[in-house]
Formats: structure tokens, sequence, C-alpha cells
């Protein structure tokens, strides 16, 4: 099986995997306890804490290890609004948000706060302006994800949190699909909380992380709790969390190959599907503004479940959107946002590129995509 869903989750890096056995057996001990295995533990883990804050850009106090990238927006949403620096009770995030965000923010919403969902434009992208419009007085809050896992396009962090900053709003992104694929680091001193996940660039799956600006005075979503200075309970995962820091230390060691190569892989792709270009609609956005490694598409009359079917009869693994999603009966929502709605947001597939995709893989899933593009007859 050619694989092609790399934007869902990534093969475990073999060093990592290596460094996970090694911690597993050598630094057992719960990173609480007192005594002298306990001690070995706890000193891995602020050596990982240290790690990920240089990666970073930002201070060590505010790193807490979490198991993913879900958690770590739950996490770190909430306490970002149990240290909200004004009085008001509405919330700004984008329409397209992961599940972890978008179904807390539902919640949110029923429990008295008042939720603005932003749309995206034709790139996939929210604008500038339209964020400012939706800022009231009482807004205290904003969450928009860094990167679409869908189309890829990402969006202007810092822009949106200068003016953040200016009206004491307090700004929460989801980092879960441009960590280790692109600089996060300068966007990581605007912002007061961000999110990652280890399964996202070959960590293990299980494992992520949590930045809350530790100037803020935030308090614990459960009272009592001790592991993570409060931020969240149960046993640390010090194997987890060490073989995810060996990875995002290589993920950041290749990023500038990497996103060359993958780039190339992108356009083996679109060269290949040039005969039947006319039928195939790419969306996302152009240069800075795209990840390179995820192609959101769409082949006019088919629907997006097909496609995938078809790709996976011939050995190819693609997407249908983001696999928090897949399944149920709506379309993905980045297309919903977009303004794309009915049989034509369904016509929606995803395909993401990664370390073990090699440019034959690229042109072969080309071929298959004209081929089965070439059995539909467009009007």
């Amino acid at each position: 099986m050619k694989y092609f869903d790399y934007a869902a989750t990534c093969p475990l890096d073999r060093e990592a995997a290596d460094i996970f056995i090694q911690a597993s057996t050598k630094y057992y001990g719960n990173s609480q306890s007192l005594h002298e295995a306990g001690s070995a533990s706890a000193n891995l883990l602020e050596s990982c804490r240290q790690e990920f804050a240089r990666l970073l850009g930002v201070e060590k106090a505010g790193i807490y290890f979490t198991s993913g990238g879900s958690e770590a927006n739950f996490l770190g949403i909430m306490a970002l609004l149990s240290a909200k620096r004004k009085n008001g009770n509405h919330i700004i995030t984008g329409a397209a948000e992961h599940s972890s965000v978008y179904n807390l923010m539902k919640k949110l919403g029923g429990e008295g706060w008042e939720i603005t969902f932003l749309p995206l434009n034709s790139s996939g992208k929210i604008e500038l302006a339209s964020f400012i419009e939706a800022v009231r007085p009482e807004t205290v809050l904003v969450s928009i994800q860094h990167g679409n896992p869908e189309v890829g396009t990402i969006q202007p962090i810092i822009n949106v949190a200068e003016y953040c900053r200016s009206e004491e709003i307090l700004i929460h992104t989801d980092c879960v699909q441009t960590f280790g694929k692109i600089p996060v680091a300068p966007l990581a001193g605007w912002v007061d909380a961000l999110s990652i996940s280890g399964h996202k660039f070959y960590g293990p799956k299980g494992t992520g992380m949590a930045y809350v600006n530790p100037k803020l005075a935030w308090k614990p979503y459960i009272d009592g709790t001790v592991h993570e200075k409060g931020f969240r309970p149960g046993t640390v995962n010090v194997p987890g969390i060490a073989a995810m820091t060996a990875a995002a230390q290589k993920a950041h060691s290749l990023m500038d190959i990497e996103t060359k190569r993958v780039n190339k892989l992108r356009e083996a792709l679109i060269e290949s599907l040039s005969d039947v270009r006319e039928s195939i609609e790419i969306f996302g956005a152009e240069g800075d503004e795209q990840l390179t490694g995820i192609m959101g598409m769409a082949i006019k009359g088919l629907e997006g479940q097909y496609v995938l079917l078809e790709c996976n009869r011939q050995g190819f693994a693609i997407s249908t959107g983001t696999a928090c999603h897949t399944g149920m009966l709506s379309p993905a929502k980045t297309m919903t946002a977009m303004g794309i709605e009915g049989k034509q947001a369904k016509e929606f597939f995803r395909i993401s590129f990664g370390r073990e995709t090699q440019q034959e893989d690229a042109v072969n899933l080309g071929k298959i995509l004209a081929a089965i593009t070439s059995q539909v007859s467009v009007v």
C-alpha cells in the first residue's frame, strides 16, 4: 500500500521508537515519585521540556505535556478562559477548526458563551478584515488553527495575534498540522497558547504538548490535579514524551529539505494530471500561505468517497478529510466553511505527502486519478 494520508497520522520514526524502548526500560519511575527512579524520570522529563522550549523559542515554564493534540487544544483553551484579561463572554473561532476545538466551542455555546465561527474565503483563509469586524468589546478569546488539515492553508496568526494584543484578547492556535513542517517559533511568542501532536511529525501516538504563556494566572481544569503543575491529571508518559522530543528534533533538522522535496512531489502529481486538469479542482492557497504536504482536491461529478475506494483498490491510501471527521454523512468542515455545499462538497478528497513518499509514487497516483477522472463525462 502506497500511503498518502500523512496529515492523518505518520509512522513512528525508528530512532524515536528506539528511544521509547530505552526510556521505557530505564526511566520507568513515576516522575512525581520522590525516590531515585522517580527523580531520573523527572530529570528526563525536564530535559524534554527544555528542548521544546528551545524549539519554540518560549519559556520552559509554559510547556505542558499532554496525551495528544486534542487534549492540548481542550486544556489550552480552558486555561485561557480561566485567565481571561477582561470581562466578557464572546469567543471567536474558525468554522473549520479541528473537531476537538469545534466541538468544545459548541459545548461552550450551550453553557452561555457566545461563539462566532468565521468562514473561509475561496483559498481556505480567514480574512483579517472579517476577523476584526467580528471582534466585540466583550470578546475575551480567539482560537484559530495555524494550518488547515484538509486543504493546507496557513492562517495569518501573527496578524490576528497583534490585533488581539491591542484589545486585551487572549489567543490560542492549533499548530498540530504545522509543527515540524514550517517554522512555528516566529508565532509562538505572539500567542497565549498553542498545541501540537506527536504523531503528526513521526512521534508516538498518545503524545502531545501545550504551551500556555507562563505570565497568565490560569487555573487547573480539575481541582487537585498535581501532574504537569496542575495542567492535566494522570501519570506522565515519560517514554512517549522522550520519543516525541527526538521526533521533533529530527523533524526540525529536516524541515527545509523536506519542504523542497515535498514541493517537487506536489508538482509531479499535478503535472501527471495535466490531461484532465480542467475536471479537477485543487483547493488551498499559494506560496508561503500553503502547506506543501496537503492537497485538498475534487474530481467534478464524483464523490470523494468513490475516489478514495478506487485508489484503495489500486493500492493507494488517500482520505476524504480529517480522520476525526471521516465516517460522518456531512461533508468536510472546510468545504462548508468555504461556502461549498451539497453534492459539490462531497466531491472533496485529500492527498498528503510524507517522508516515505517517492516521486514515482506521486506520479503513479496522479495517473490513477487521471484515469478515474476520464471515466466521468463532465457536462
